[in-house]
C-alpha cells in the first residue's frame, strides 16, 4: 500500500544521511518512477526533501531540517515496533511484520538490543479470529456491507452492518458499525459472530462517531451484588476486579460488592466458584442459585436411583 511505502521511505530518510532512488526501488520492490512519485508526494506534504544528480548524489532531507531527525527516538521506535508486532499476532499474515521491517531499515542505532515489550493480542480463537478481522477490514476499506449471524444473550439473529471500526477492548475484539436492523450504532463481539462475509453492496459512509468505549457506557450496571468468597480465590477477584474490590470479613472470608449488567452472566460467574462463593444480596439471586444447585444435585444423583 502507498501509505506504508511513504512511511517506510520517510523512516529511511530520517535515519540515513543519503539514499538513492534505485536503492529505494529495490528495497520496496517497485519501479524508480514509483519512488519518484512518492518523493513528490512527501514534498507536497511538507517534508523538505533535497535531491541531487550525478556521482555522489541522491535523496536526503535538507540539512536545515537536521534538528528534526530525532523525531523518532529509540524509545519511540521500540513502541512503534511493539505495536506492529501485536497486530501481526492476530492478522494471520506477515503484513505488519513487513511494514515493521521497512520502518526498521536504516534504523539500527534506534532499534538495538533485545525487545523489552512483547504484546500478543491473539486468543484461544486465533484460527477463526484472523479471517474475521481480515474480512471486516476489507469491508471497511471497500465500503461494503457486512453480514453475519450473531449470538447474543437475547437470542440469535442475522445482522447486516455498515462497518466502521475494528476494536480491541476488555481483552476481546469487536466490530463497531451501523446496524441496519436496529438503525443505530452497535458494538458486536467477534467471537459471537459466525458466517462473517463481505457483500458486494456499497454503502455511503456516514459521519460515524468514535465508539464510546467507557465501562459506564458499555457495562452500565443495574444489579448490585454483595457476596462472600473464600480467601483462596482472592487471586481471581483481584485479576478480574482489582485489589480493592474486596475486604476481609470477621470470619476471614472476603466481602465483595460490584455492579453487574446481565443477571444470567452474573449467576454463571458465581457458579464457577462452586462452594467458594455465597451470595448475600440480592435475595432473589441467592434463591435462584439455591434452586439451580438443587436441580444439579438431582441431575448428578439420577443414576444412583
Amino acid at each position: 500500500m502507498k501509505i506504508d511505502r511513504l512511511i517506510g521511505i520517510l523512516s529511511i530518510l530520517l535515519q540515513k544521511e543519503m539514499t538513492t532512488a534505485p536503492e529505494l526501488a529495490e528495497h520496496f520492490e517497485v519501479s524508480r518512477r514509483t519512488i519518484n512519485r512518492d518523493i513528490e508526494a512527501l514534498c507536497a506534504s511538507g517534508v523538505p526533501i533535497q535531491t541531487t544528480q550525478g556521482a555522489g548524489g541522491g535523496i536526503r532531507i535538507m540539512s536545515g531540517y537536521r534538528m528534526d531527525r530525532t523525531v523518532l527516538t529509540s524509545r519511540d521506535m521500540q513502541m512503534i515496533l511493539a505495536g506492529l508486532r501485536s497486530l501481526d499476532s492476530v492478522s494471520g499474515s506477515r503484513y505488519y511484520g513487513q511494514l515493521m521491517e521497512k520502518l526498521q531499515s536504516g534504523s539500527s542505532e534506534l532499534v538495538s538490543g533485545r525487545d523489552s515489550m512483547l504484546i500478543d493480542l491473539s486468543s484461544w480463537y486465533k484460527t477463526s479470529l484472523a479471517p474475521k478481522i481480515a474480512t471486516i477490514q476489507s469491508a471497511i476499506e471497500n465500503r461494503h456491507l457486512l453480514r453475519f449471524r450473531y449470538y447474543a444473550p437475547s437470542g440469535e439473529s442475522e445482522r447486516t452492518v455498515e462497518p466502521y471500526y475494528v476494536v480491541f477492548q476488555w481483552t476481546s475484539w469487536y466490530v463497531y458499525g451501523w446496524c441496519l436492523a436496529r438503525e443505530d450504532y452497535r458494538l458486536f463481539k467477534l467471537n459471537r459472530m459466525d458466517g462473517v462475509r463481505e457483500t458486494e453492496e456499497h454503502f455511503s459512509c456516514r459521519k460515524a462517531p468514535l465508539p464510546d468505549l467507557s465501562a459506564e457506557r458499555v457495562f452500565p450496571g443495574g444489579i448490585r451484588l454483595k457476596a462472600l468468597f473464600a480467601p483462596e480465590v482472592r487471586w481471581r477477584l483481584v485479576e478480574e476486579y482489582g485489589p480493592d474490590c474486596c475486604s476481609e470479613g470477621e470470619d476471614g472470608r472476603l466481602v465483595f460488592s460490584e455492579d453487574f449488567t446481565n443477571r444470567e452472566q452474573m449467576i454463571s460467574w458465581l457458579l464457577a466458584f462452586g462452594d467458594k462463593a455465597e451470595v448475600l444480596e440480592p435475595q432473589d439471586v441467592r434463591e435462584q442459585i439455591a434452586e439451580i444447585a438443587e436441580e444439579m444435585i438431582k441431575t448428578y444423583r439420577r443414576d444412583e436411583q
